[in-house]
């Protein structure tokens, strides 16, 4: 089990307080507060001095030990190798990137399927670039009735002239966990490339690229409690036989030809001291296996979370709950919830719950097709409750109390 107190005293947000009460960070899934092992690995190189990359003196190659270090830590996350990893400004630049490259080999005939599950950064820029060649782009939906999505309706999408699948690990808006191996099993028939949105997984579960079997899996560092980057693993040879578009001074191989200008060094730093975070919550000979301990403790914790979130929101008929909803399905989910309070606005929500220190977001949270498919969209969206590894019982405890008393007028 994780020690929570012991977890809490190294996140310095955790300590603010609003007119005297402590505030709840129930925003997790729209971004995580980051320990204070980030922080400092981040100033460090903003006080020392560091330089760009490539020259002969130390402030230089002090730069390029921190690519090497962060490349290696973010290896050691997603069960790959170092040379499988790029940075970038955010998990939507990098998919705009990519998209744009696969986009320019498409034709008339080809088709790109996406699921309405996902997140918006893993929809519109497949729709764009489908749209730019005039290629085709089916889209695989989810049961609006519990927001699980099937394995077989993203099969019957596919077809031989697919030849992208792009689909997330977990629903940033219901907390779905979607069945990836069934999904890339289906793409991998057809020879298409796969393209998994981890963004929202990372920070609940342990991920095998090599388990997985996608092409690409993207993420973002500040979802898993490091600064905002983003992050593109793919596998060996296929990033390097796709073409990006780069200037002509940059390096014609994978992983730096995908990494346009200066990386921001500061926050690579930052990436590595999160993903030794993540590592110090396990045990083992190897980071590697000390992640993959730590996530164990972490979805333990969560289950405990959400089991407790679900039975108190039972109790509240005024309040409706989108997606998985049975305690005994908690392994299809992460602890993020989608719902809404009879008779109230969720902005009108999410302030009230605001004004008592405890943070949500409302609205589609860039999860638009979600709430259109859910019939949400023109009213406002759903308000979203998320919970991470630094969320205790109590808390959980005090925003059912709030969201009690919300819905109660």
């Amino acid at each position: 089990m994780i020690d929570v107190d012991a977890l809490r005293s190294r996140f310095p947000a955790l300590s603010r307080t609003l007119d005297g009460t402590p505030v709840v960070y129930a925003d997790g899934p729209g971004g995580t507060q980051v320990p204070q092992s980030v922080i400092d690995a981040m100033a460090a190189p903003l006080s020392e001095g560091v330089s760009n990359t490539g020259g002969p003196f130390p402030a230089s190659e002090a730069a390029g030990t921190i690519v090497d270090a962060a490349r290696s830590a973010v290896a050691d996350l997603f069960g790959a190798e170092p040379d499988q990893v790029v940075f970038g400004q955010n998990m939507t630049s990098l998919n705009l990137s990519l998209s744009r490259a696969i986009g320019r080999t498409l034709g008339r005939d080809d088709e790109i399927v996406v699921t309405n599950l996902d997140h918006d950064a893993n929809i519109t820029p497949w729709r764009l670039a489908a749209a730019d060649r005039g290629a085709t782009l089916r889209t695989a939906s989810f049961d609006p009735a519990d927001g699980a999505l099937a394995a077989d309706a993203v099969a019957a999408q596919i077809g031989p002239r697919t030849r992208v699948v792009a689909v997330a690990g977990a629903s940033n808006a219901l907390g779905t966990l979607t069945p990836l191996r069934d999904i890339v099993a289906a793409a991998r028939a057809a020879g298409a490339i796969v393209v998994v949105d981890a963004v929202h997984l990372t920070p609940h579960r342990a991920i095998d690229v090599a388990a997985i079997d996608a092409d690409v899996v993207l993420a973002s560092a500040y979802k898993f409690f490091g600064p905002h980057t983003g992050i593109m693993v793919g596998r060996r040879g296929v990033l390097s036989d796709i073409t990006p578009y780069k200037l002509t001074a940059s390096s014609d191989r994978s992983p730096g030809s995908w990494e346009t200008g200066t990386q921001s060094f500061e926050s690579l730093a930052g990436v590595t001291a999160a993903v030794d975070h993540i590592a110090s919550l396990g045990e083992g000979d190897s980071r590697r296996a000390r992640i993959l301990g730590a996530m164990a403790r972490v979805a333990e914790h969560e289950r405990g979370l959400a089991a407790r979130f679900l039975a108190g929101l039972s109790e509240m008929p005024s309040v409706r709950l989108y997606g998985i909803a049975d305690p005994g399905r908690l392994d299809e989910r992460a602890p993020t919830f989608a719902l809404a309070v009879q008779g109230r606005h969720p902005r009108e929500v999410s302030a009230a719950l605001g004004e008592r220190g405890i943070f949500v977001w409302d609205g589609h949270y860039y999860a638009v097709d979600v709430m259109r498919h859910l019939g949400v969209l023109d009213d406002g969206g759903l308000v979203r409750i998320g919970f991470v590894q630094y969320t205790t019982p109590g808390e959980v405890d005090r925003i059912l109390g709030a969201l009690s008393d919300v819905a109660a007028g």
